[in-house]
């Protein structure tokens, strides 16, 4: 296997790819869940609870990532945490819509 990917099941230890890849996925599913290919058939799922704890967790894995020194890396964590934030607003949004 390739060395990125037994890093990425490394559980113990933080991974930003762990964390954004289960965002996105999240995200994915729950725009499969909601209809999304056609937006005039837009419904709210009760999976949608199942997906934002997934995202929480993604959000999570990747807070894990944090250092405690300032760095161009922490500013890169941050903004990746944004985008995250981002993504669990629009499932939050897309599981309380009609």
């Amino acid at each position: 296997m390739a060395g990125w990917v037994v890093s990425v099941l490394r559980f113990r230890r933080p991974s930003l790819v762990r964390g954004v890849v289960l965002s996105l996925g999240a995200f994915a599913v729950s725009l499969r869940l909601a209809g999304f290919p056609h937006i005039e058939l837009l419904h709210r799922s009760n999976w949608q609870i199942a997906v934002l704890a997934a995202a929480l967790l993604g959000l999570a894995e990747t807070a894990r990532c944090l250092k405690r020194k300032w760095s161009l890396y922490h500013a890169g964590v941050l903004i990746l945490l944004y985008a995250e934030l981002l993504i669990l607003t629009m499932i939050i949004f897309l599981a309380i819509y009609p």
